[in-house]
């Protein structure tokens, strides 16, 4: 495929990179909420407060890192850090959908850039920046300031909140132990699209998961779960 004409490259601008901060704002309450619950359930899984911040700044996802304290090991084996990666890979592999989406338009740009932004591309960054595509926007730096701004926002709420976790002694008296099982509760509300479209892979999921748990010792039941919802998903048809 032949490159891009100039015209039609992707500009990459300072005030773009400044929209894109600006046109997080609305999502930064429950980005910091959301920060501050890892960091304090990081803190009762034992880990340290370096660890919990290079996982925020490293990882830089916040499904997958709550998703990876469940299977958080005070000892760590060769089969547990293969567990966590595939954990880790399985909740996030909705990201090379999202990459492929933005394919077109990063055509062109250079790959350091490339990279770069696509290291802090995160779900809200994403919705953005799409949003700002369709609308006839040119400028990679909206969706690099959605997202450099998120991670600023993911990885200084999770000290805090570390720090106030640590504080607790007993966190089952003060139920923050359901701070994980309430907050994926919370973030399944937006994603029900109705009975006829959501009802068969939340099912699938469900049942998957839970039957994988009851024969499978170990983790397998997040990723089977995961995957046999997904591919419930590609294959139900949507209504007439």
């Amino acid at each position: 495929m032949p490159d891009p004409s100039p015209s039609s490259r992707p500009t990459l601008t300072w005030s773009g990179f400044l929209l894109g901060a600006r046109l997080l704002v609305p999502v930064l309450p429950g980005l910091v909420v959301y920060a501050l619950a890892f960091g304090a359930a990081s803190a009762n899984r034992g880990m340290s407060l370096g660890e919990a911040t290079a996982m925020s700044a490293l990882v830089y996802a916040g499904a997958a890192q709550m998703v990876s304290l469940e299977v958080w090991q005070p000892t760590w084996t060769a089969a547990a850090l293969l567990t966590i990666a595939i954990v880790t890979a399985a909740v996030n592999a909705r990201f090379l959908l999202m990459g492929a989406a933005l394919q077109p338009w990063l055509r062109g740009a250079p790959p350091v850039r490339t990279a770069f932004g696509l290291f802090f591309l995160v779900d809200a960054s994403w919705i953005l920046a799409t949003r700002y595509r369709d609308g006839g926007g040119r400028d990679l730096g909206v969706l690099f300031g959605a997202g450099f701004t998120s991670w600023l926002i993911w990885v200084g709420g999770t000290i805090p909140g570390y720090l106030a976790g640590s504080l607790v002694a007993e966190p089952r008296r003060y139920a923050l132990d359901l701070v994980m099982p309430i907050f994926f509760a919370a973030m399944a509300v937006p994603l029900w699209r109705g009975l006829a479209v959501s009802a068969l892979p939340w099912a699938v999921a469900g049942v998957v998961g839970i039957v994988v748990q009851a024969v499978v010792p170990g983790y397998l039941f997040i990723v089977a779960g995961a995957l046999a919802g997904a591919l419930a998903g590609a294959l139900r048809r949507d209504p007439a």
